[in-house]
């Protein structure tokens, strides 16, 4: 079975993972690499509990949750090493944004030492911002003579600057938990010079001086021959930090088998679990939004069908889940509650326009036509008004219907309130209610949306979909 966690991963990674249970780990934890360089030094006093990532929001700041760690580490941590080098790294950063992300990540690379498997090989993607401070972590955690490569990954998208040279490259620090360790790059090299046709799969990056040495490329630690990313790039979904899926499939083909687990524990849109997906691996998924794991199940979903079995661990499950969800955090119960709609999340800027997520659709016969449906998600205060407002939105915004979710029952004004507005009437002729009023408990017994089309057309306008994967046959058998 593959697993798709929801959650920190460090809490994931402590309840849920065995020992020496994973082939592979790739991660490629959330830094705002756009900050400046002297902003991540600043001194900073916390007051919260705890440090979040959040998708769009990589912050890592000094408070009380930095603090607590550090001195898990430095008073009850059995290795020494890297006790002593979080002292001396403490010393020389002083408490500020840099130091609680290598806390923060320290601790998380223990997890993952011990959930690896004897062969079994992690590779941390980075940028060159902390690159060398997680070096001394990795070494520290894994030992330096487990240090196989430092990967510089090169890409030519985006800009110059007038202050620097253009910087156009991250940072894979791969590393093993032995000396012998699955390593397939004899066996990739053949498979790669026979199969992958590069002119074809990314024609706006591919020069003839690129082809002569293209297949012998990933025997080197400079890749770049994998572009990234472009703004137009059809694979991409979206998702500020996604990489394109050449790189992940280099590594994991080098570093694993088919049937081996691959673990990502900052899994994003699921580019690693898709792609171990292809390749026939298992995998482990793990991230603390809802929006990522919504992300996930979509391109899971598009890509390949009904073919991939998978269970989602951490997401309530009940009403009493769900209202545990909304006392610990109201924006990760909406992010969950517009998942179970099928609504797409709109940013912040629009939700203070009353708008917490939307779905588009196309039901007139030649289907020229974007219309909408604005969804609000209320964890409480409920009351007429709440619906006066949503109708309110719908009128300004021009949508079709507006549908507010709720986690208590509505009262007898609220339905009174939401039957006034009427209903829309689809050119194809049935008619659905202008403003509905939804429930977690309606919701998880089954009960939807009332909207046109019915089915998953409904939503293929919301989220941008992913290609449809087709699996070659004995591809995987000839390459090994």
């Amino acid at each position: 079975m593959n697993y798709l966690y929801y959650g920190d991963n460090l809490d994931i990674l402590r309840e849920h993972i065995q020992d020496e249970s994973v082939d592979l780990i790739y991660l490629d934890p959330p830094f705002k690499s756009d900050q400046s360089y002297n902003i991540l030094f600043q001194e900073r006093n916390g007051t919260k509990s705890r440090a979040q990532i959040k998708a769009f929001e990589d912050t890592w700041c000094w408070d009380l949750g930095a603090e607590e760690t550090w001195i898990e580490i430095v008073e009850k941590n059995p290795n020494r090493k890297l006790a002593d080098l979080m002292i001396a790294m403490r010393k020389f950063l002083g408490t500020n944004d840099m130091m609680a992300y290598l806390v923060m990540m320290a601790i998380r690379l223990q997890e993952l030492h011990r959930v690896l498997k004897p062969k079994g090989s992690v590779y941390l993607h980075c940028d060159p911002t902390a690159s060398h401070y997680l070096k001394l972590l990795m070494d520290a955690v894994f030992g330096h003579r487990r240090f196989c490569n430092e990967i510089v990954w090169g890409y030519r998208t985006g800009g110059t600057s007038k202050r620097h040279f253009a910087r156009k490259h991250d940072i894979l620090l791969f590393y093993s938990r032995k000396s012998e360790r699955i390593f397939n790059v004899e066996r990739y090299k053949s498979y790669q010079k026979k199969k992958y046709n590069y002119s074809a799969k990314y024609p706006e990056h591919y020069d003839e001086k690129r082809k002569a040495w293209y297949h012998l490329a990933f025997c080197r630690d400079v890749w770049d021959d994998l572009p990234a990313l472009g703004t137009e790039t059809k694979e991409r979904l979206g998702y500020p930090t996604q990489k394109p899926e050449v790189l992940l499939e280099r590594i994991i083909r080098a570093s694993s088998n088919e049937g081996d687990i691959v673990l990502d524990p900052f899994c994003g849109c699921g580019t690693t679990i898709t792609v171990a997906e292809k390749l026939k691996r298992k995998w482990i998924g793990i991230d603390i939004t809802h929006l990522a794991v919504t992300l996930m199940e979509y391109r899971l979903r598009d890509t390949f069908g009904d073919s991939v079995h998978y269970e989602v661990v951490g997401v309530p499950v009940s009403v009493k889940d769900a209202e545990d969800l909304a006392k610990r955090d109201r924006f990760q119960f909406q992010s969950w509650a517009l998942r179970l709609v099928k609504a797409k999340p709109e940013p912040s800027d629009v939700a203070d326009r009353g708008i917490d997520g939307t779905i588009y659709f196309h039901d007139d016969p030649e289907g020229k036509e974007t219309k909408e449906i604005i969804v609000q998600v209320k964890s409480g205060g409920i009351n007429p008004g709440v619906v006066r407002d949503l109708k309110g939105v719908v009128e300004r915004e021009k949508a079709q219907i507006g549908v507010l979710v709720t986690l208590q029952k509505p009262t007898k004004g609220m339905r009174e309130e939401a039957a006034s507005s009427g209903f829309y009437r689809s050119p194809m002729g049935k008619q659905y209610p202008k403003i509905q009023i939804l429930t977690i408990e309606g919701l998880f017994n089954g009960k939807g949306i009332k909207r046109p089309p019915e089915g998953i057309a409904a939503i293929d306008r919301t989220f941008k979909r992913a290609k449809r994967h087709r699996d070659r046959q004995g591809e995987q058998k000839k390459f090994l």
